[in-house]
């Protein structure tokens, strides 16, 4: 069984058992966490569509990490002028373990 989730103004398709990076979200590792914006689920023989949500369908998971990601560098640059600004970013996210997906 999988699930397709909207966290973060963007979705993830998860399934039982998978460990997902997704946007920053409040707790500590090992806090509980459930998430109720469901766009779909699927089985082996036919998807449920939300319109735009599931109603009471819920994917619980749990927290196993709070970290960032590698550095991006961004590089800014004028031709012939001279110009050149070079300035990185590391992106916060939490790891999420999915433990039960319920329709």
């Amino acid at each position: 069984m999988y699930a397709i989730i909207a966290t973060g103004g963007k979705q993830y398709k998860v399934s039982k058992d998978l460990v997902v990076k997704v946007e920053k979200l409040e707790g500590k590792v090992g806090d509980k966490i459930s998430f109720d914006r469901i766009l779909l689920v699927g089985n082996d023989n036919e998807p449920k569509v939300g319109k735009p949500y599931i109603e009471g369908a819920k994917v619980e998971g749990e927290i196993v990490k709070q970290d960032r990601l590698d550095k991006i560098l961004v590089f800014k640059k004028k031709r012939r002028k001279g110009y050149k600004k070079i300035f990185g970013h590391r992106q916060y996210f939490t790891g999420v373990k999915i433990i039960n997906i319920s329709a």
